[in-house]
């Protein structure tokens, strides 16, 4: 049992072989692509500034409702290592300075969006698009909830530094700043990422051989 890290309630739990020894080597092999796969979905971008838009969040729902919480987890947290040790995973790049990036709230929200999304998968959601489009949406309530808290954490920082000011940074509000850069351009967006990842996943859940 301590090597069982996926359910029968995810499309990897079903699809994962039965042997334990196979079961742990599928697992781990799934974290290493899981993390290619947020790689990828970090060079598709549009540069938006302060913080690109890219298909993360849509990566990072799907492989959380395909893999459960904690190989989606173990996923997202391999992909922050390899980009904080100097790898060009993120959207611009890598690197420690990417700490003070005003994106990283965002790859540090990865965390709680994956271990939400794939709880809920591994509760059965994964066959009620209505409860997994839900627990989309929560997960990627609370992303926004860290972009937006770190950007304004780094547009403080900049104010109090005296460094010249970036366009997108208004001194006199940096709630506003924080809002605009972080919130407002990709709500729509999201929401639309999320509807679509919730229908491929059940889509997927649906071709699979009903369990007994």
């Amino acid at each position: 049992m301590a090597l069982t890290l996926t359910t029968p309630n995810t499309v990897l739990g079903v699809l994962s072989p039965k042997s334990q020894t196979a079961h742990l080597a599928t697992n781990l092999v799934t974290v290493v692509l899981g993390s290619l796969v947020l790689a990828l979905s970090a060079r598709i971008s549009v540069p938006v500034m302060p913080i690109p838009v890219t298909l993360q969040t849509l990566a990072v729902a799907a492989l959380a409702a395909a893999f459960g919480w904690r190989i989606a987890v173990a996923t997202v947290a391999l992909y922050i290592v390899e980009g904080l040790a100097g790898l060009p995973v993120f959207a611009t790049g890598g690197g420690m300075d990417y700490i003070l990036r005003p994106s990283f709230g965002f790859i540090l929200g990865y965390l709680p969006m994956a271990y939400i999304i794939g709880r809920a998968a591994d509760l059965g959601a994964s066959g009620r698009i209505v409860l997994l489009f839900g627990a989309m949406l929560l997960g990627d309530a609370v992303l926004f909830a860290f972009g937006f808290a770190w950007l304004l954490i780094v547009a403080n920082l900049i104010v109090q530094s005296g460094a010249a000011l970036p366009g997108w940074l208004d001194a006199t509000n940096l709630i506003a700043t924080a809002w605009n850069g972080a919130v407002a351009p990709f709500i729509l967006w999201d929401v639309l990422k999320m509807a679509f990842a919730a229908v491929s996943v059940v889509g997927v859940w649906k071709l699979l051989p009903k369990q007994a």
